[in-house]
């Protein structure tokens, strides 16, 4: 969890129904392992009491329960209020069934995406409000309970300016609202000093105006308290205390009879100041059976006044927050999921959150499509949601329609009807041991509650319900028994729905008929629909299988994540996959991931593509190590992997990726094998970048030229380089990627060019290399003699002596390797004796100024020559590409440019293959030289970065695309190109500028490094 949020204690999820727990569970479990929840707090989902306690009742059962599982680990054998002296606990409370989502408000979907999110999954109303609390209200309060609704959705801009002086008591937290808004709701009437007077529900209109502000707006009930420790001992308390105990499991297992109180209307209602003992006690019992209910209630009233009346409750405004109950009202939902006024803050509205479109351009402005996956012509218009859906085209929504929960199979019963202000949800329920899918259809405007003499006034899908009777030949009392008196008939107990068929399978096709039938169809459809069992709203929300809800809808996400990310890489979009990586690793989804990454690797038309889809694959493996088994960096040469690798370097990418994976299969068991495999599909990343890179080779040109005599010396010696701006850019497969520009300096180090390479022709049929580095006087000889052709072995491993000359007698093609042709046979037949070759480098190893990418373009120069061949500095830059590939080191190509070409200049490559390098030469003022000469000192910290580290790691970073990553190669390269001008026009000032940005540029990819391997 980030810095600054409040690490929760405890987080307890109240909900209604005890088959809900388990999956509610597993969802906090979830969020705990993402990040979202702190790693240290204790999770728990408890189930209501009763069915409709209310929230006070559930407010006393939930803190009952935390304070028992608290004092169990402190070690009490009783419950104690002292293990709540240092505690913060949040309690979120599900509230009741929501027709328009199985999951209830809670787990409701928003048409958001969060940037600041690690890992990428869809984000529930939960998710939003966890942020509120923790990021926003939760910080800086002192230890007690923050209780939490679920059944709004909040949105708070900024974290408001609370003052916890001296709390105690208890403080509401309210959101401002318009007195229109505030007639469907509760508000708060206060006094001046912000004390709560009275709490008014569907206030009269002279009643809401008596607590509005100068502004005009009244404070809304927003549905969150927060409770001081004494207050929160005292509550805790009435768990003891007939009738309250009758709120809590622990009064219900004794035998008492269930009570339903208001957490607003109950508890807080007691400590308003403006109320008055009898006032309190008489006020209107919600949901009234008999008058043993009324007493129960108003006892338990008589507990609460007694136990918290001389608390203060306080209330805390958040003048530019945004609130939104979750009514009832279809229209009201369809509103909160498509208006991007209504997205809590910190979230970014998407029109296509976490979703597969494949015609994005049939999506109509002011829709949203959240967690499903659309093939084909699908198209929807203004104020309709798609929610957890898998459709095929064509279907046609125009404005006001919600579909949640349709697969593939019934949305084919769509196409052909012209959907228009109607809700199609399909919904996994479950009967004892029998799981279903249930279709129902609802008008979005339908009234699911209903006045009285609902036939009379009442609609269904938007029309009267004598129309639908007389279109469909349903009758009254089909839908409804006598057991259901007239006046309490409503859209919610009509038994319209088909459970099911003895003979049949049911589909999303018997309830459509509703809509419109042909009358050749109608009596068959309504003969099938009578034999069917039915259920109504009311009992179909009691049969919700909500665990098989959130699974089904976990495997639809996955599923348009496999889509998203085929389309990320076959596209090479700059988009990052490693949020969704930990995501499946997180939740079990890797290996459908893995799948996929193996088939784009296999169908990838360049090698570039696959090596990124190599590397994703190398980063779910990490990821599944979990931070254990070592460095992600190491070897990747095991002999196990030798087959697969061997296909790669053949160019048969197909069935090397096919036996990268069944080895794979093999490294799985523990997290040290995790990250050995991981390692391996680096490298053989690496293969596939050094073939995209190698078609670098096409733009090397070689002419010939006369044969130097045996025993004539060629020398070739060149200065080092300083990068200016844009380093890394050029590093594959930044710079064939996303494309690269440098500028550099080539620069004499003490006077002398500290780089350099001479070569002779002998008689001896051998290759006599010498290697010296160091300052001259005390540089450190290597000496290597391959006298046959199985001493070039060794030609591809950085480390080994000579093996960048090896590779370099290799990549000029005097020596052809493998071969079987004898060595001395290929001296004597082409050149007529061997070869003496010295290296020379005066400066540090690991000095930072480009000397081993130098000294191959000397190495290279030379041999070419004194092989009797010309070579161009244009072929020589890529040259050496191809001989850095070839040797494994993977270099990028800004060192060759800034050491083989004087002077000033910038180089630039485009974001395509093959990778073709173009240089610059500045021309820069009079003068401006000898300025640049007194401005510039050289200095040497004695800390070596080598080469071959560096780009293993800038490599793993860049294919993680994180946007700062993707922004930094932006800014490298925009950073080059402002830099040459400044140089072509003389500023030195400017460019001082420019190293600063470079330098803040660079140890940022350095950093992200860091974090991305850690």
């Amino acid at each position: 969890m980030a810095p600054n949020g409040v690490e929760w204690t405890i987080l307890v999820l109240s909900c209604q129904h005890k088959d809900s727990i388990y999956a509610f569970q597993k969802e906090l479990e979830l969020r705990q392992k993402r990040g979202t929840i702190g790693a240290g707090t204790l999770l728990l989902t408890v189930e209501d009491p009763k069915a409709h306690v209310g929230s006070g009742g559930a407010t006393l059962n939930a803190l009952l329960v935390a304070a028992e599982h608290l004092s169990a680990k402190a070690g009490y054998t009783v419950v104690s209020s002292d293990v709540l002296q240092n505690a913060h606990i949040l309690i979120l409370h599900m509230g009741r069934d929501f027709p328009f989502d199985d999951c209830g408000r809670a787990f409701t979907c928003l048409p958001v995406e969060d940037p600041s999110a690690t890992v990428e999954a869809p984000v529930c109303n939960l998710d939003s409000l966890l942020l509120t609390m923790t990021y926003k209200l939760g910080p800086g309060s002192p230890p007690g309970v923050w209780v939490c609704s679920t059944d709004m959705i909040l949105s708070i801009p900024s974290a408001p300016d609370i003052s916890w002086e001296g709390f105690h008591g208890a403080k509401v937290i309210s959101v401002m609202g318009s007195m229109s808004y505030a007639r469907n709701h509760g508000v708060y009437l206060t006094d001046h000093q912000g004390f709560v007077c009275d709490i008014i529900y569907q206030g009269s209109e002279s009643e809401i105006q008596s607590c509005a502000k100068d502004d005009g707006r009244v404070p809304l009930v927003s549905g969150i308290v927060f409770f001081s420790l004494d207050t929160v001992e005292r509550l805790l308390a009435t768990h003891a205390t007939p009738p309250l105990d009758a709120c809590t499991y622990m009064g219900l297992d004794s035998g008492a009879q269930p009570v339903q109180l208001s957490l607003f209307f109950d508890i807080l209602m007691c400590m308003a100041r403006g109320v008055n003992e009898e006032d309190f006690l008489s006020r209107k019992v919600s949901e009234v059976v008999d008058n043993r209910t009324t007493v129960r209630v108003r006892n338990s009233r008589m507990v609460l006044w007694r136990e918290l009346r001389d608390l203060p409750l306080i209330i805390a405004y958040v003048p530019n927050g945004c609130y939104n109950y979750m009514t009832m009202s279809a229209d009201d939902h369809i509103y909160n999921l498509t208006c991007q006024a209504a997205v809590p803050d910190g979230l970014m509205f998407c029109k296509v959150a976490h979703s597969h479109v494949t015609h994005p351009h049939f999506l109509e402005d002011g829709c949203s499509v959240t967690n499903s996956l659309l093939e084909g012509e699908i198209s929807i218009g203004p104020r309709s949601v798609v929610q957890h859906c898998n459709l095929q085209g064509p279907i046609q929504l125009a404005s006001g329609c919600l579909l949640t929960g349709l697969d593939m199979m019934s949305s084919l019963s769509l196409h052909g009807h012209q959907l228009s202000d109607v809700i199609i949800q399909g919904h996994s329920v479950k009967l004892r041991d029998i799981s279903l899918t249930v279709y129902t259809v609802l008008g979005s405007h339908d009234d699911l509650k209903g006045p009285s003499e609902v036939i009379t006034t009442g609609t269904y899908l938007n029309r009267p319900w004598a129309e639908f009777f007389q279109r469909t030949g349903i009758r009254e009392g089909d839908i409804w028994g006598p057991e259901i008196p007239p006046h309490k008939r409503c859209l919610m107990n009509a038994r319209l729905f088909p459970i099911f068929h003895p003979l049949v399978a049911l589909g999303v096709e018997d309830v459509l008929w509703f809509l419109k039938s042909e009358d050749s169809k109608k009596c068959e459809l309504l003969k099938q629909w009578h034999s069917s069992w039915r259920m109504s709203w009311e009992e179909l929300l009691m049969h919700l299988d909500q665990e098989a809800s959130l699974a089904l809808r976990r495997a639809l996400f996955f599923r348009q994540a496999q889509k998203k990310v085929q389309k990320v890489l076959l596209e090479r979009r700059d988009c990052s996959l490693l949020m969704l990586i930990k995501t499946a690793v997180h939740e079990g989804y890797y290996e459908p991931l893995l799948a996929t990454l193996d088939q784009v690797a296999s169908v990838a038309e360049d090698p570039g593509i696959a090596a990124r889809a190599l590397a994703c694959i190398a980063d779910v493996l990490g990821c599944m190590a979990k931070g254990e088994g070592g460095l992600r960096s190491g070897p990747a040469a095991n002999q196990e992997w030798s087959l697969p690798f061997q296909h790669l370097e053949n160019g048969d990418i197909i069935q090397g990726v096919n036996k990268l994976a069944e080895e794979r299969g093999k490294w799985l068991s523990r997290p040290s094998l995790l990250v050995r495999a991981a390692r391996h599909y680096e490298g053989a990343e690496q293969i596939l970048i050094r073939q995209a890179v190698m078609s670098a080779f096409q733009f090397v040109t070689v002419g010939q030229v006369e044969l130097p005599p045996i025993g004539h010396w060629v020398v070739a010696e060149c200065p080092a380089r300083i990068d200016i701006s844009g380093g890394w850019s050029d590093t594959p497969p930044i710079t064939y990627e996303h494309g690269g520009a440098v500028v550099n300096i080539a620069v004499l180090v003490d006077g002398q060019r500290p780089i350099g390479a001479r070569v002779r022709r002998i008689a001896e049929l051998e290759l006599r290399l010498v290697i010296a580095s160091g300052s001259p006087g005390r540089e450190v000889v290597t000496e290597v003699v391959c006298q046959s052709i199985e001493d070039m072995w060794d030609y591809c491993q950085p480390h080994a002596p000579g093996a960048l000359l090896k590779a370099a007698f290799i990549c000029s093609q005097i020596i052809s390797y493998p071969s079987e042709t004898l060595l001395h046979a290929q001296l004597m037949d082409q050149f007529g004796g061997g070869f003496e070759l010295h290296t020379w480098s005066n400066l540090p190893h690991g000095s930072g100024l480009g000397t081993s990418s130098i000294l191959a373009g000397a190495v290279m120069a030379a041999l070419y020559r004194i092989a009797g061949k010309s070579c161009s500095t244009e072929s020589l830059i890529h040259a050496v590409l191809h001989l850095e590939q070839v040797l494994t080191t993977g270099g990028g190509w800004q060192d060759q440019v800034g050491g083989l070409i004087p002077g000033i200049k910038i180089g630039r490559s485009m974001a395509h293959l093959p990778l073709k390098v173009e240089v610059e030469e500045l021309v820069v003022p009079e003068g401006f030289i000898q300025t640049l000469n007194e401005h510039l000192l050289l200095v040497y910290t004695g800390k070596t970065r080598l080469a071959r580290n560096l780009l293993q790691d800038v490599l793993r970073n860049w294919y993680a695309r994180l946007p700062a990553i993707v922004q930094n190669a932006d800014a490298l390269v925009s950073n080059a190109e402002e830099c040459a001008c400044a140089f072509s026009q003389g500023i030195v000032s400017t460019m001082s500028f420019q190293l600063v940005d470079k330098w803040v540029i660079v140890h940022l990819v350095d950093h992200l490094t860091s974090w991305l391997c850690s």
